[in-house]
């Protein structure tokens, strides 16, 4: 007799397996300046080794979203546990930019396996308003295991320990999850497993519209905190401290989200998120001391629900489009983060040497040319204002919930 599908493990599992992926953010931005350092890196070389994390990422979610019907969550979780091992030992073991550059992919290819693994399954396994709680109470985690990578990061940085041991910690939760997935049967898919019919009901207005909107949402979020830093290193407050206050915040607001997507259309939710966005980023940009932690946790809000409402949304009013619309929706925002790394370095290569021009040197240039890189920032989530606006006129106050396989097989799509 097959065993029965532990819900609890394997969503436990699934956590674990996003604390490793948000320990490879938090502990990265964490020792980012000190790569740079050491390996005599520019602003721009750092932006192309942060991308590979995001360009890794998506690759992976195409492949396995295309792919989860045939071979399953349980086959890409190996993969995950795989990439994510390879990732750690190469990047101890980098020698220069190169070396960074490949391992920092492997990171980046595991940590979008997690992702084409673990939210389709989530979504085959909970429905309507209780998919979109336990949607963001597993990515609750991300932020989560930020705060955690980045406390670590910060402590084992203050008390001499290299880079290369704080690498060492990513995996840690990386075999606890390998450990709790090991030999778990896995849910079945509720839409029937036919990847031509995902593909082709991904290929409608609404989709193709929420798969540009997430590019903005995804950069909106991840610029700033990948950057952290660089950028604001010298304001006067705490680079990991800031992370670890936008991140708490971020995370406290998954756990209890199940109230407020209850209550609130998605639509709403991911309105309010890009003002309040801007703001912070904004407020961000001509802060320094202390106010920086206010407006680092008025950034904290809005960004908060971008991601898990994101991926609830395509569940909710798409479910024809499957595991591979997950995939997809999740792989552009990742896609869009890559490509805009090398950029942000950009920024802040060509902000310093304005303030070199202008015979600004030393902290006052590095705070100069990090809050004038800041305010580039503010245009991703104003754009994604703009898109969600429109959305909010295209389809109004419309929220189907979706309770069983048959309703879900049988309801239409937007």
């Amino acid at each position: 007799m097959a065993q029965p599908v532990n819900s609890s493990r394997l969503f436990n599992a699934s956590c674990f397996a996003l604390i490793t992926t948000a320990f490879s953010f938090g502990i990265r931005a964490g020792i980012l300046t000190e790569l740079g350092e050491k390996f005599s890196l520019s602003g721009e070389q750092l932006g192309f080794i942060n991308s590979m994390a995001f360009f890794g990422f998506p690759i992976a979610m195409i492949v396995f979203g295309a792919l989860y019907n045939v071979v399953g969550p349980k086959r890409i979780i190996y993969v995950t546990f795989i990439s994510h091992a390879l990732g750690i030992v190469l990047t101890i073991y980098a020698q220069g930019f190169w070396g960074l550059l490949i391992s920092t992919f492997f990171i980046g290819f595991g940590n979008g396996c997690t992702e084409a693994a673990c939210n389709p399954m989530i979504a085959d396994t909970y429905s309507g308003s209780k998919l979109n709680k336990m949607m963001n109470r597993f990515h609750m985690w991300f932020p989560g295991g930020i705060v955690v990578g980045s406390l670590i990061s910060k402590f084992m940085t203050d008390y001499g320990f290299n880079w290369q041991a704080q690498m060492w910690v990513i995996a840690i939760p990386a075999v606890i999850y390998a450990f709790l997935f090991w030999g778990q049967t896995f849910p079945v898919s509720k839409v029937e497993a036919n990847t031509a019919g995902n593909f082709k009901a991904m290929l409608s207005p609404l989709y193709i519209f929420i798969m540009v909107a997430m590019a903005f949402t995804a950069i909106s979020e991840f610029g700033p905190e990948q950057w952290v830093g660089p950028i604001l290193g010298k304001v006067g407050a705490s680079p990991m401290i800031i992370l670890v206050c936008v991140t708490g915040l971020m995370a406290v607001g998954r756990f209890f989200a199940g109230p407020i997507v209850h209550r609130l259309n998605p639509i709403t939710i991911l309105l309010s998120s890009t003002v309040m966005a801007a703001i912070g980023i904004y407020l961000m940009s001509i802060a320094t001391g202390g106010l920086v932690y206010f407006a680092a946790m008025l950034f904290a809000v809005g960004v908060c629900y971008f991601w898990p409402t994101m991926l609830g949304f395509v569940a909710e009013y798409m479910p024809r489009t499957g595991a591979f619309g997950l995939s997809i929706v999740g792989g552009m925002g990742m896609f869009s983060t890559s490509m805009f790394q090398p950029i942000i370095g950009r920024w802040l290569d060509n902000e310093k040497g304005v303030q070199a021009a202008a015979g600004v040197t030393g902290d006052a240039a590095e705070l100069a040319a990090g809050q004038a890189t800041l305010q580039n920032m503010i245009m991703f989530p104003l754009v994604a204002l703009v898109m969600f606006i429109v959305l909010y006129f295209w389809i109004g106050n419309k929220r189907p919930v979706y309770v069983d396989q048959t309703e879900i097989l049988k309801s239409p799509q937007l």
